[in-house]
């Protein structure tokens, strides 16, 4: 190009940018599906109908249509045309694959962490572990589950890749279920122990030592897995359904 030549910026097209919209009515049907999902109010093999949920939510069936599509691409419904939808049993397989992405993904995160994390970050990762501490005293699951996913995002957020949060949200839901069933106080206090073991290897920047944290923190999922399904083995499948 003719560098004596160069247009305006009003003679440049450009679109108008719409505000963000807000979630859609689909959206929220589906969050609010997948979070009682995710904590067992609606427990693998619950009977769910877009004719029920419509109704109950105030909604046409059109956005449930949408979202219940969301939630089977995910795993958490099985939709069979002319039968009942349902929730679906909790994948022993995906459960396994899903902490195998968490492992491969965060180890390597939290490396990074060791690395740049400022004290910025450090303050902010500290205070998270205070809210867990007052969610374990008052024996709070479902406050201290939000706060666990927080301070694992956070973790990702502070090594600059946030991004890889977003990554791993869209497969732990697996493995949330069996937290869920297994969040009693005494794993809650053991899991904000791990926390604070690899929050204390980030500060020290000693990447193998938070690694070898991670690896552990994360892995503890196969032990709950045994447990859990030995109590409730209806609600388990070794593979997809």
């Amino acid at each position: 190009m003719d560098q004596t030549a160069l247009p305006d910026i009003s003679e440049v097209s450009l679109p108008v940018i719409q505000p963000a919209p807000q979630p859609t009515v689909s959206d929220q049907v589906f969050n609010a599906l997948q979070q009682r999902i995710l904590t067992l109010e609606l427990p693998p093999q619950t009977k769910i109908s877009e004719a029920d949920v419509s109704k109950k939510m105030g909604v046409s069936r059109q956005p449930v249509r949408e979202a219940f599509k969301r939630l089977a691409k995910l795993g958490f419904l099985n939709i069979r045309p002319q039968a009942s939808t349902m929730v679906s049993l909790i994948s022993e397989r995906d459960v396994l694959r899903a902490k195998f992405i968490r492992i491969a993904l965060e180890v390597h995160t939290c490396r990074t962490a060791c690395e740049v994390i400022t004290p910025k970050g450090i303050d902010a990762l500290n205070a998270l572990i205070a809210q867990q501490r007052a969610a374990v005293a008052a024996n709070d699951k479902r406050r201290f589950h939000a706060l666990d996913d927080a301070f694992h995002r956070e973790i990702c957020v502070q090594s600059g890749v946030g991004f890889v949060w977003d990554l791993i949200h869209d497969s732990k839901g697996h493995m949330d279920r069996i937290r869920m069933l297994s969040l009693d106080a005494t794993s809650q206090r053991l899991a904000l122990d791990e926390h604070i073991v690899i929050l204390d290897a980030i500060i020290k920047r000693k990447p193998e030592d938070a690694a070898a944290a991670f690896v552990q923190h994360l892995s503890r999922i196969d032990d709950l897995i045994a447990t859990i399904k030995a109590e409730n083995h209806s609600w388990f499948t070794d593979g997809a359904e």
